[in-house]
């Protein structure tokens, strides 16, 4: 058996800071985008640039597409066949057949390695930052040495604490990607509201439809802080081509919270088709 600790798997939906993606030695499958007929894997075939350039322009709108059952037996295999245990922890199946797809492989695994292996999945009701934020505390635990059922009780703890709240420019992209949830009751809404939803139970929930974008903004932080109620927090900041807007905003997390951690962070191709350009977002949980 490794005496290496237990390996972190995620999806690219996580858009995880590069930085610590590396530190934590955090393993990422690519889902796709699928612009027409061509398929890019998220953050492999596609940069963040190319992707925003080419949203506004295309002739029908892009969808989205889980990982392959053989691309999760590409990275499971090596690191089972090395003796690591793995805790592959993905966006919600709700959303996604990626959880699926991640079980499909560890099924067909089990049957050619003619054995249980140590590989636990974890459906969450996350994605983006609040993916990436269950991700980084699961390889810190890993790092610390914690066994694969004390990294799967630590994700599974953290779940119910975690808060996704996120100002989009329209509603247009969320509409076209049919990803619109209860956020549709807002779609008759007039045109110079600025959208302020929150991820509830894996799914688009509206919050609140303020006049501007600063309105929007504003609410975001106090709602942020009536929930956080005083205690030190651990945040992630999103945004979809808009890094000045985080800078900023980081700036205000920063002063107005005791931040035990904060994380900025682009959102790529498979958020950005539902998000749209100019999407700015905070997850965070508390102590």
């Amino acid at each position: 058996m490794s005496t290496e600790p237990v390996k972190i798997i995620t999806d690219s939906s996580a858009y995880l800071p590069p930085r610590e993606q590396e530190k934590l030695d955090i393993g990422v499958v690519p889902l796709k985008a699928i612009f027409g007929t061509t398929v890019y894997r998220d953050q492999v075939d596609l940069t963040n640039e190319q992707f925003y350039a080419m949203l506004p322009k295309a002739k029908e709108h892009p969808t989205t597409s889980q990982p392959s059952v053989g691309e999760f037996e590409q990275v499971y295999r090596p690191l089972l066949e090395a003796g690591r245990e793995i805790v592959s922890i993905h966006l919600p199946s709700k959303l996604s057949g990626t959880y699926a797809s991640a079980c499909a492989a560890k099924t067909e695994l089990e049957r050619q390695f003619k054995k249980t292996l140590p590989l636990s999945i974890v459906d969450t009701p996350w994605l983006s930052m609040a993916l990436g934020l269950l991700v980084i505390a699961a390889a810190q635990a890993a790092q610390a040495g914690k066994s694969r059922d004390e990294v799967v009780a630590a994700v599974n703890a953290l779940i119910p604490r975690l808060n996704l709240i996120f100002v989009l420019d329209t509603l247009e992209y969320l509409r076209r990607g049919g990803r619109i949830g209860g956020a549709r009751a807002l779609l008759g809404t007039l045109l110079n509201v600025k959208p302020l939803l929150e991820i509830r139970g894996g799914q688009v929930e509206p919050l609140e439809q303020p006049r501007s974008r600063a309105k929007a903004v504003k609410r975001l932080l106090e709602i942020a802080e009536e929930r956080a109620d005083h205690r030190p927090m651990h945040v992630g900041i999103l945004h979809a081509q808009s890094p000045d807007e985080a800078a900023l905003l980081a700036d205000q997390v920063r002063a107005r919270f005791d931040c035990k951690e904060l994380y900025i962070t682009e959102i790529g191709p498979v958020i950005g088709i539902h998000a749209g350009p100019n999407a700015v977002g905070l997850a965070f949980y508390t102590d």
